[in-house]
């Protein structure tokens, strides 16, 4: 009778075990203790929503293809042989900004030493609303405090996520809406931000030119010289146009095409058209920055536009941005015109 039992019970844990491995759609897993909310469909990990003390900001990282080919370099949370490690505040997928009442969110994270945080902001984690999976799409809406070195709020974030994957793409819709706690909040117009992703060496394009960077507070970051074997990227725009001349131009979208571990892969950063600044200006570089910044329009047009959003206490904004992953064959530009209007319709 006990070997009966014993072989009942060991028959559904057997099965429930791989129920769990065979579960369709999308599943969403919080790790409180890891501070992070893991995304999976088909049960095959996705990304993660990060809220790491070191990142200075939530980010998803890392982030895979349907077919898990991981497109986010592994740099500063997990190096991989042969990336590159400048700019350590380039984690993942995230959205910030350079001059927020002064303070520098784009650049912050635990490269900065103690005696300049002040002239710095994060972004806090606070909690999460909703983490839901289903069928067709998964969901996660957070809450953020975007503060000073003294804790003291200036922005309220409240940031939905929708995760969904259809003919080979892995999308990521993200809105979120910035709501003013100070008195007075004010975006001024800087060539840092918005919303952006950090890619893989592969996906970088090729170049042998060796840069130094410099931040708003004189801090200068170098970009080495690399070898560029296996580096395939090339941006492209809506308008057809190519390479670095993408950089500092407006377009609804952009769009990274390269070769990853041999497999062919599109990432595109599409505009809302409710967004302030669209069409967006992109801060799109070769060297694996891949950027859209509605807010930062001086530099972009060499002094001719200037944008610089205030806010007043209580009073809203919102952004919405599609991010589409897409592996097996490049995007062409009639699927992301599609898929650019589909998000302006709300689809």
């Amino acid at each position: 009778m006990k070997s009966i039992r014993f072989l009942i019970l060991s028959g559904l844990v057997y099965m429930m075990i791989n129920s769990v491995y065979a579960q369709k759609g999308f599943s969403v897993i919080e790790k409180k203790d890891n501070k992070k909310i893991e995304i999976l469909y088909d049960g095959k990990f996705l990304t993660a929503y990060c809220y790491f003390d070191s990142t200075e900001k939530p980010v998803l990282f890392p982030i895979k293809t349907l077919t898990g080919n991981v497109i986010t370099r592994g740099y500063p949370i997990a190096p991989r042989a042969g990336e590159r490690t400048d700019h350590p505040h380039h984690v993942g997928l995230w959205l910030n900004y350079e001059s927020v009442n002064g303070l520098d969110f784009w650049n912050n994270s635990d490269a900065i030493p103690k005696e300049k945080k002040d002239k710095y902001g994060s972004i806090h984690h606070q909690k999460a609303l909703l983490a839901k999976g289903g069928k067709d799409k998964a969901e996660l809406q957070t809450v953020s405090h975007w503060v000073d070195i003294n804790g003291n709020v200036l922005l309220e974030e409240t940031t939905h996520f929708v995760f969904t994957a259809k003919n080979g793409n892995f999308i990521i819709d993200r809105s979120c809406v910035l709501k003013a706690i100070a008195n007075e909040v004010l975006f001024k117009d800087v060539k840092d931000g918005f919303i952006a992703i950090r890619v893989a060496r592969a996906l970088e394009m090729p170049s042998k030119q060796e840069d130094k960077f410099v931040d708003v507070h004189g801090n200068v970051t170098s970009v080495s010289k690399l070898d560029n074997a296996g580096v395939t990227g090339l941006y492209v725009n809506k308008e057809g146009i190519t390479g670095d001349q993408t950089w500092a131009k407006r377009s609804v979208w952009t769009c990274l095409n390269g070769v990853k571990d041999g497999e062919t892969i599109s990432i595109a950063i599409i505009d809302h058209p409710k967004n302030p600044g669209y069409p967006t200006y992109w801060h799109a570089r070769g060297y694996g920055l891949f950027a859209a910044n509605p807010l930062g329009q001086k530099i972009f047009s060499e002094g001719k536009e200037e944008l610089n959003l205030k806010l007043t206490k209580d009073q809203t904004t919102e952004f919405r941005f599609r991010v589409v992953i897409h592996a097996g064959k490049g995007l062409a530009a009639q699927d992301l015109n599609r898929l650019a209007d589909n998000f302006a319709a709300g689809k």
